[in-house]
């Protein structure tokens, strides 16, 4: 079903009957990613003296789960400038539209000593600034795209990051949110520099946030790229669950885009 819509004084047609899930599930099992050292969820029925809060127990007409969970370290989150801020901000406030356009491209992280890095080159090399305007979200997939990055125990591998030229780039090109496939931006041991982190936020002073922070903006990280998704541009529907809390679990999907 293809339906048209006016977004930013274009006409656009996309396809809601196809969406793109590029989130990863959270479970309470080891398929679920973990990054940060952090234990496996939990999701297990309520238990209040012999009473237990599931139907197969015969004991309950509902199921009634407890969840405990990281944001950050047990799958797909969205995050706002409040992740590293002294001051509370809240995803659930700086996000505040759901609909963006938005370009996959795809990068085999470069070899820098010990480490695999993102550059602004590699960034940069994924446009044609003289044909196309720079979109308002940026999807990054990592190559080699293997299908266990949904299930990766991501602690202590130093996994591949961005360097701050590529987050300063970003910024500069107006992009407002960042999703990306890794569990992290930055170095995995970096002695709390962020320094993507500060450069995407434009972040001078994390104990007095200066007044052209981009508080609007978001990064997404642990997303999950199919091989049949095609390196291109897409309509982006970045759902967020309510929480009060610098990040929240989310669910990125992706629209294919037909211009009229």
């Amino acid at each position: 079903m293809k339906t048209t819509i006016s977004y930013k004084n274009q006409l656009l047609q996309i396809n809601l009957s196809q969406p793109l899930d590029i989130s990863i599930p959270l479970t309470n099992d080891e398929e679920n990613p973990i990054a940060w050292y952090q234990n496996i969820p939990e999701i297990k029925p309520v238990e209040m003296g012999d009473w237990i809060g599931k139907v197969s127990e015969g004991k309950s007409s509902t199921n009634f789960n407890n969840i405990f969970f990281n944001p950050h370290a047990h799958g797909t989150h969205t995050e706002c400038l409040g992740h590293i801020t002294r001051d509370f901000y809240s995803i659930n406030q700086c996000l505040k539209q759901f609909f963006f356009t938005a370009k996959v491209i795809s990068i085999i992280p470069k070899e820098k000593g010990e480490d695999f890095v993102i550059t602004k080159d590699s960034i940069s090399g994924a446009f044609d600034e003289s044909k196309e305007e720079f979109p308002e979200a940026i999807i990054i997939r990592t190559l080699p795209n293997l299908e266990s990055k949904k299930h990766l125990k991501y602690s202590n591998t130093n996994p591949p990051y961005l360097l701050e030229e590529a987050a300063v780039f970003i910024k500069e090109k107006g992009i407002q949110h960042l999703l990306i496939d890794l569990p992290s931006v930055d170095r995995e041991h970096d002695e709390g520099k962020l320094v993507a982190h500060k450069a995407f936020w434009n972040l001078k002073n994390i104990n007095e946030v200066n007044k052209d922070a981009r508080f609007e903006c978001t990064i997404t990280e642990m997303i999950y790229v199919d091989d049949s998704i095609l390196d291109g541009n897409y309509m982006l529907n970045l759902q967020i669950a309510s929480f009060e809390n610098d990040a929240s679990p989310s669910k990125p999907v992706l629209y294919e885009i037909f211009h009229i």
